[in-house]
């Protein structure tokens, strides 16, 4: 039953973000909040129809090491050759499922009052043809995401058709208004964080702060059937306590600016109450710094068990340089006794001049003694990784690779990919404003539509740099083949 005073609309909400391992936090918060406001919610999940699902990180074959190779390559002859094949895998990977139109076009015949979309950049295709359905069915489309906050971004996707409002703000405790407000006809730019498609904007949402009344996400129309491993993911806040790394899009997004942290309590409320509801026991945190508050890692540490007997879990950190961060040894060890499985970082470089050049606020040192640390107290380490950034030179390289031959036994898989230039990010703004700042980067044609910008490296296609670079992806390929802790495989494939 509605509540008083509330209409009871029927929503459909599709999915994009078909991953193969579990539910999607945004869709289930979603739902949770909708379902309280009244609204009759019915979720379509691609993977519900045997859309095949996203996997990440498996255990690597040469093929892998080859691809990498040539993704990454900054041998001039050979740009024609990737620049094929990248466009080619991007088409593959970001076209529009035919299952997933069909059973669109199927669930808009019943004629919902309003259909949702929460979609990443790289879904525009699907995005363009389920507007084109929606507006066939005489639909409204109401579209969000974590990048519709950038004024660029939002202008490049208001002109999808069907749609009738674009929004970039956190919607949970909002989105049964805004539902209302679309399915009536209501004014839309009362709504901070909204933008019509004739270029119309309401004010900038500003961060969520009552992130305590938020609803214990609603995942019950999700295929549990399908998963390998029932795994419920959460967050103990958002945004990041650092917040300074040039190359980071996360902190610039909607949901990611400022840090603010939920209490313990209604953390460990919302794992226990999942558990039951799924009877399950895993839990991936995807807090973009799960130690940005150290009390909150100890707490969870301290009563998880409590709470979920026999609970396991994983998340990522910032090892950074606060005199308290809440990784010590210590807190490493009693996190695994608690039941951590995993932990994911960013080491992005094994050279601490590129590591101040990133403002990322670590000390190679202090990485190199927290993976031999983690990995001693029970823990299966993963890595971010990059190459590319402005100013990185034939010696960075280097120190890179001396850093995972050194280190690379201690470490379970390492997620290595080109820097990217995105929109927003402290790096965007300083190239934009001055040039001079990155004098080896060279600006090209602005893609808004997935929030980056293109760009070419100058001087470093040095046989030197070629080398050093080549020996970097051995030693990733070299880690990415073996199989991980056989603690944390319920985990593989996950951050």
């Amino acid at each position: 039953m509605a509540p008083l005073g509330v209409s009871s609309r029927r929503v459909l909400i599709i999915d994009l973000n078909n991953f193969s391992s579990f539910p999607t936090l945004s869709i289930g918060l979603l739902v949770a909040s909708l379902r309280n406001a009244g609204c009759d919610v019915r979720l379509l999940s691609p993977l519900a129809y045997d859309v095949e699902a996203s996997e990440r990180e498996r255990s690597e074959l040469i093929l892998d090491h080859w691809k990498r190779r040539l993704h990454l390559s900054t041998w001039a002859p050979a740009a024609p050759v990737r620049e094929a094949a990248r466009a080619v895998r991007n088409w593959w990977n970001n076209r529009p499922h035919p299952r997933v139109l069909s059973e669109a076009a199927k669930a808009l015949a019943d004629k919902p009052d309003v259909l949702m979309l929460s979609a990443y950049l790289q879904h525009y295709p699907t995005v363009v043809e389920l507007g084109r359905l929606a507006q066939a069915a005489g639909v409204p489309l109401l579209l969000g995401g974590p990048m519709f906050n950038i004024p660029e971004t939002a202008a490049a996707w208001r002109t999808v058709p069907g749609l009738v409002a674009l929004y970039g703000g956190e919607a949970d405790l909002s989105v049964g208004a805004l539902v209302e407000a679309v399915a009536a006809g209501g004014d839309l730019l009362a709504f901070d964080g909204v933008v019509l498609p004739d270029g119309r904007a309401a004010r900038e949402a500003p961060p969520l702060r009552q992130l305590d009344s938020t609803p214990v996400p609603d995942f019950t129309d999700f295929p549990w059937d399908r998963y390998r491993v029932r795994i419920i993911p959460l967050m103990t806040g958002r945004g990041c306590q650092w917040s300074k790394c040039t190359f980071c899009s996360d902190v610039v997004s909607a949901s990611g600016r400022t840090f603010r942290t939920r209490s313990l309590d209604t953390v460990l409320h919302e794992m226990r109450e999942q558990a039951r509801r799924h009877a399950t026991s895993n839990f991936l945190f995807l807090d973009l710094k799960l130690n940005s508050n150290p009390a909150m890692f100890r707490g969870l540490a301290e009563h998880i068990q409590d709470h979920v007997p026999g609970a396991e879990w994983i998340g990522t950190v910032h090892v950074d340089q606060r005199a308290d961060n809440g990784l010590s040894r210590r807190d490493l060890r009693a996190a695994v006794a608690s039941g951590m499985r995993r932990i994911s970082f960013g080491l992005e470089s094994g050279s601490q001049r590129l590591l101040d050049l990133m403002n990322k606020g670590s000390r190679v040192e202090a990485n190199a003694a927290f993976v031999r640390e983690a990995h001693e107290a029970g823990l299966s380490v993963r890595c971010t990784m990059m190459k590319g950034y402005p100013g990185e030179t034939a010696e960075d390289l280097e120190q890179t690779a001396a850093f995972l031959d050194s280190y690379g036994p201690y470490i379970d898989r390492v997620r290595f990919n080109d820097f990217s230039l995105l929109l927003g990010t402290p790096a965007y703004e300083a190239a934009k404003a001055d040039p001079s700042q990155y004098p080896d980067l060279r600006l090209k044609g602005q893609d808004a539509r997935r929030a980056r910008n293109g760009y070419a490296r100058l001087g470093a296609d040095t046989r030197r740099y070629r080398r050093a670079k080549a020996q970097v992806l051995r030693s990733v390929y070299e880690i990415n083949r073996r199989r991980i802790r056989s603690s944390a495989r319920a985990f593989d494939g996950l951050m």
